[in-house]
């Protein structure tokens, strides 16, 4: 069992976990630098651009609740090294697609198989370090390697596009995965809750129910084309929630322990979770673009541009108990988030200057500030519980992360096209097909204006307009989260919060 693990085999177990969950956190910005080469090649529209980037996490944020519940049945480690494979499999058919139709049907795969891996590592150290302090520390490393995998991900796409094809972005998935497969294997306990129950593939149903017509009808608004099928969508996901909501309280075994919610350590770290992930998804998303397209950078150099808040994500494992033991939980999760939130403001003010120094400096507290917050809300989430439904609760975390990625991919992705669309004024020599697609993106107009073009100088300019705007909304939200965090999190100063 992992109780008996040394301590050595538990921080070489973490180091597996913590590269598995990284190349997933990789994998969801990994394409954004790709996102030119492969406008150039596939030729997507805007709306199918944005099905790219998004479908990843929407599929991951469909399955994670049900793939949490299966690997506390049938083993966590087992369901590991199956998702692993998988993804390995998903990666190849996405470096190779032939379409924008078959690339978005290779990241759905994607999101498929990194379903089954993720709820696995967070239950799988939740299981091995068995005490409170050790597993702050286990879980603020896992949560700095997910936060720098997601700003290291431009840096790797970045160094590849520097020298061979978009697709070559999914093909590093396979050596990483082969070493989870191999050393996993061999080094990973197993561990599953010892008195499941039987599997529910009726709250298994109503779950994917309510969380996928949910996003869809988001998507439907944001792109302004709200209609029978999104309404009849949104009353589904409004049944499929009460339905499972009511069935988590009669079944013997539940997916889902509706009672943890009262306590508001969980409910309020996984709605933290939710909002503070939104608002950095969405500026992520298209902040490469902007570093590629506006700033006219290498795709390698763009990728170092982020490099910063990398490490600012990593520097956060040395302050997480620094916070926690001076403020107490809730407190340092609202000032972490604060200082995400005014590294926002200080974003949107500088992404117009001429000196890109500075607008790499401000995304250092951005960094910082999420990756203490992720940390001390995560850990507040998967401690809730005992170990045994450990699986579950990971998936809780995880499905308010992957929606939040989703939905702020959606959301505030919209807005960056609607505002770049209302501030762009084409010169009267732009007409017909090639201003249709100057107005779709700053991609497409791109692909199809010259460069230096007064054209395309107004298309960037459009562009930097849009991206200060939608990030000041961004930091506001980081804010609410912020006000969230302080007034529903208790403001416990030990490693964890009392196990329920």
């Amino acid at each position: 069992m992992s109780a008996a693990l040394s301590p050595t085999r538990r921080w070489a177990s973490l180091a597996v976990l913590v590269g598995a969950v990284s190349l997933l956190a990789i994998d969801a910005t990994v394409l954004y630098l790709a996102v030119p080469s492969l406008t150039a090649e596939l030729s997507p529209t805007a709306t199918q651009v944005l099905w790219i980037g998004d479908i990843y996490s929407l599929a991951l944020a469909g399955l994670l609740v049900t793939m949490g519940n299966l690997a506390d049945r049938i083993g966590r480690k087992r369901l590991l090294l199956v998702g692993a494979g998988a993804f390995g499999l998903a990666s190849t058919l996405a470096a190779f697609a032939p379409s924008a139709e078959a690339l978005i049907a290779a990241r759905l795969l994607l999101g498929v198989a990194g379903a089954t891996i993720m709820p696995s590592t967070l239950s799988l150290i939740r299981n091995i370090f068995t005490d409170q302090i050790e597993r702050t520390r286990a879980i603020a490393i896992w949560s700095a390697a997910a936060a720098s995998g997601i700003a290291l991900g431009p840096l790797v796409g970045g160094a590849l596009l520097e020298h061979f094809w978009w697709g070559s972005v999914f093909l590093i998935n396979l050596p990483v995965m082969l070493l989870v497969l191999i050393v996993g294997g061999w080094l990973l306990p197993e561990s599953r809750n010892p008195d499941p129950g039987r599997f529910d593939l009726i709250s298994s149903g109503l779950s994917m129910l309510t969380i996928i017509p949910f996003v869809y009808t988001i998507k439907k608004l944001t792109g302004g084309a709200f209609g029978v099928t999104a309404a009849v969508a949104i009353v589904a996901s409004v049944v499929g929630g009460v339905l499972f909501v009511r069935r988590q309280r009669r079944v013997d075994s539940p997916m889902i322990e509706v009672g943890l919610f009262r306590n508001p350590a969980f409910s309020g770290a996984v709605l933290v979770n939710f909002i503070s992930v939104f608002a950095l998804s969405g500026v992520l998303f298209f902040f490469s673009q902007y570093l590629q397209l506006a700033r006219e950078l290498s795709p390698l150099r763009a990728g170092l541009a982020q490099l910063p808040a990398a490490v600012a994500a990593m520097a956060a494992v040395a302050a997480v108990g620094f916070l926690l033991t001076r403020l107490g939980r809730g407190r340092a999760i609202a000032v972490a988030l604060l200082t995400g939130a005014v590294g926002l403001a200080i974003l949107a003010a500088l992404e117009g200057s001429e000196q890109l120094g500075w607008v790499l400096l401000a995304v250092v507290p951005l960094g910082l500030g999420i990756g203490v917050a992720e940390t001390l809300s995560i850990d507040a989430v998967v401690s809730a519980v005992r170990p045994a439904k450990a699986g579950a609760a990971a998936s809780v975390a995880e499905t308010a992360y992957e929606l939040g990625v989703a939905l702020g991919i959606a959301i505030l992705g919209s807005v960056i096209t609607v505002l770049y669309r209302f501030h762009l004024t084409l010169p009267a020599d732009v007409a017909g097909g090639v201003a249709t697609r100057a107005e779709d993106s700053l991609a497409a107009a791109s692909a199809v204006l010259a460069p230096g073009s007064a054209a395309l100088e107004a298309a960037q300019e459009a562009f930097v307009s849009a991206m200060q705007a939608t990030t000041l909304i961004a930091s506001a939200v980081m804010v609410i989260a912020a006000i969230v965090a302080f007034t529903l999190i208790p403001n416990h100063k030990d490693a964890a919060p009392a196990e329920h």
